[in-house]
């Protein structure tokens, strides 16, 4: 069984290797591929025009594309902010969502300010305090919400 899966995780890293050696092999090919092309654009130009313009029309070519990849690079930055904002705000939402105790008991310093209480004072002090607390929990946790009123008492009165 392990064999089976060593072999196909072998496999499988060998097929990625292949492609992206391929990948860069293109890449290189695709620069030299460019380079050449400007260096005929420019061997043409300076044959019509001269050597100056040559070198302008090198520079406008090279100007032009560096202004659509900055442009395409502050699309891309604007859009991982946007994403990371939206994170941000589902993070605070659901942060938000969480009820006060339960959001209280997860936050470090609570717990580590309880513990050094309990240290304190002591373990066997603290349990009818502990224990009145956790009744008082337990009934302000069962108590209803007053804004929460989805009863349907008002429709089923009747007057007599």
């Amino acid at each position: 069984m392990f064999d089976k899966i060593i072999s196909d995780l072998k496999s499988n890293a060998a097929t990625t290797m292949q492609l992206t050696s391929l990948a860069a092999l293109a890449g290189v090919t695709l620069l030299i591929t460019f380079v050449f092309l400007c260096a005929a654009g420019f061997i043409y130009i300076h044959q019509q025009y001269g050597s100056i313009e040559a070198c302008l029309a090198g520079a406008a070519l090279f100007f032009f594309l560096t202004v659509l990849i900055g442009g395409y690079y502050m699309g891309q930055r604007s859009e991982a902010a946007r994403k990371a904002e939206l994170a941000r705000i589902a993070a605070r939402e659901k942060e938000a969502s969480k009820p006060l105790l339960q959001a209280a008991l997860s936050d470090p310093l609570v717990l580590a300010t309880g513990l050094q209480i309990i240290r304190a004072v002591g373990i066997k002090r603290l349990l009818p305090v502990i224990a009145a607390g956790g009744i008082a929990l337990g009934l302000w946790a069962s108590r209803r919400d007053p804004d929460d009123d989805n009863s349907d008492d008002g429709a089923t009165k009747t007057t007599r």
